[in-house]
């Protein structure tokens, strides 16, 4: 399980394993092995893979450099009315949810030990944060509807505090922005990626309860509004991963609109919440390059003799921070170069506060490339943990005694449609993510030869972490 105790990946193929351990031990250098949780060695032709890659991306920018504004901006405009509904239900959901909650945290503190039997680390770790990242960023807001607070703090906030209201103004200090959420966020990405043992039923539980406990009572001294939406750290992440939806709610009504065409029209984000998106993507690409060869090697980590995560906490410490102040500084440099190129008076926070809208459909990409198998894999094991969640042998839902079929990700025709799938959604990823950038660099720049030089500097960057995130793919891993 990436960042994570490895029980539910699946096991590499011996004979592959033995191939490569050999061919790396007859290297003049030290011998390492690969036991990734991709579940096999990639033998297909990467580098074709990673040239169309960057093709592509490089063609997007000069397709849209000569296409008119208008053209596009009229494809971005277009919506396909659906139905009406209200909030009404809103609360109800939120209050199951926080039973659903409640349960698990009690299932986390009594059941089963095993990760793989108890639903906690499942539900939170695969169900969660990799499923429902893809359902947030193809359905739209359904974590305004399900978050476990809403329900619980309408109730409180008018039996307890009944002199409150919903509109009550907040005293949560505008200087703060976002850095309480890209707090809380780094400490999440911290226990998931470095903690010795995040998956731990018991520690996890605890964790997660003093985290609910903790975002209420801001809730409560901040108000619900303010607290969300610039202190709760999921909910400010799964927000703007809504923003790419292809589904748009305004005034209660639904409709259809193209993937990405919410962000077009967001505000730019102050210094604090341009910090938090980076790290949203930095965190994902630290987790898989934390397992790779190469990074090991550079401490001297043989990954034939992976020493587990205890011994390697200052090591992902460091490079966990170290990820996100390489990506800041570069995405900081593309855009300053993109102003310096585009020579116009726009400020640098303001041009870097709306371009990072932007980093949401790589960011979703990679979420989804990185916890493909994941997902295919453990949700599984959560469909059979979630029937029987205290260990004393139910069968709730009829899926107790369901088989495991680890072999969706194993084998060479797994193989080749995993890669190409996850090398499909990072490439379509950054391809978005251009067509994006350039109707934000619209708002910045009217005139569309400048529009396009301020984006010369973010599409080579964008064309290097797609060679990037396919070359992560690709390469062999441990532990």
């Amino acid at each position: 399980m990436p960042g994570r105790a490895e029980g539910g990946a699946v096991e590499c193929q011996l004979s592959r394993l033995a191939f490569l351990a050999a061919a790396l031990a007859a290297l003049p250098t030290p011998a390492f092995a690969h036991a990734s949780d991709r579940g096999h060695v990639l033998l297909l032709p990467t580098g074709y893979y990673i040239a169309g890659g960057a093709f592509a991306v490089a063609v997007s920018f000069l397709v849209l450099a000569l296409l008119p504004p208008a053209t596009l901006d009229n494809f971005w405009r277009r919506r396909l009315p659906l139905f009406t509904f209200s909030d009404t239900p809103r609360i109800v959901v939120s209050l199951i949810s926080f039973a659903g909650f409640a349960l698990l945290i009690a299932a986390g503190l009594v059941g089963s030990r095993d990760p793989l039997s108890n639903p906690l680390p499942l539900v939170i770790w695969t169900l969660l944060w990799a499923g429902f990242t893809l359902l947030q960023g193809v359905l739209g807001d359904l974590w305004a509807w399900l978050n476990p607070w809403y329900g619980p703090w309408r109730v409180v906030s008018r039996l307890v505090r009944s002199r409150w209201s919903e509109a009550q103004p907040s005293h949560l200090p505008s200087r703060l922005g976002y850095w309480p959420a890209f707090a809380l966020f780094f400490a999440f990405a911290w226990f998931e990626l470095i903690d010795p043992a995040p998956d731990d039923p018991a520690r996890l539980a605890f964790a997660a309860g003093i985290y609910w406990l903790a975002s209420f009572v801001a809730m409560l001294i901040f108000g619900y509004d303010a607290w969300s939406r610039r202190g709760e750290f999921l909910t400010v992440f799964f927000t703007m991963v809504a923003g790419f939806a292809p589904v748009e709610r305004l005034d209660g009504r639904l409709s259809l609109c193209w993937p990405g065409a919410k962000l077009l029209a967001a505000a730019p984000l102050p210094p604090s919440g341009t910090a938090f998106l980076l790290l949203a993507l930095s965190s994902v690409s630290f987790d898989g390059l934390s397992k790779t060869f190469l990074w090991l090697g550079l401490f001297g980590v043989n990954p034939l003799e992976y020493p587990g995560r205890t011994a390697l906490v200052g090591i992902g410490s460091f490079g966990l921070v170290l990820t996100f102040v390489l990506l800041a500084a570069v995405f900081a440099l593309a855009v300053f170069l993109g102003q310096r190129l585009a020579g116009d008076a726009q400020s640098f926070a303001k041009a870097a506060g709306l371009l990072v809208w932007s980093i949401v459909p790589i960011a979703l990409a990679y979420h989804i490339a990185h916890y493909l198998t994941v997902l295919l894999v453990d949700g599984q094991y959560a469909l059979v943990a979630l029937s029987d969640p205290f260990a004393l042998g139910w069968n709730l839902f009829g899926t107790a005694n369901r088989m495991v079929e680890a072999g969706v990700v194993a084998g060479a025709g797994s193989a080749w449609w995993l890669w190409n799938l996850q090398a499909g959604v990072i490439i379509a990823g950054h391809v978005l993510a251009v067509l994006v950038a350039h109707g934000l660099a619209w708002r910045l720049h009217p005139q569309p030869s400048r529009a396009a030089l301020s984006q010369l500097p973010l599409t080579v960057l964008m064309i290097a972490y797609t060679i990037f995130g396919l070359w992560l793919l690709a390469t062999p891993t441990a532990g």
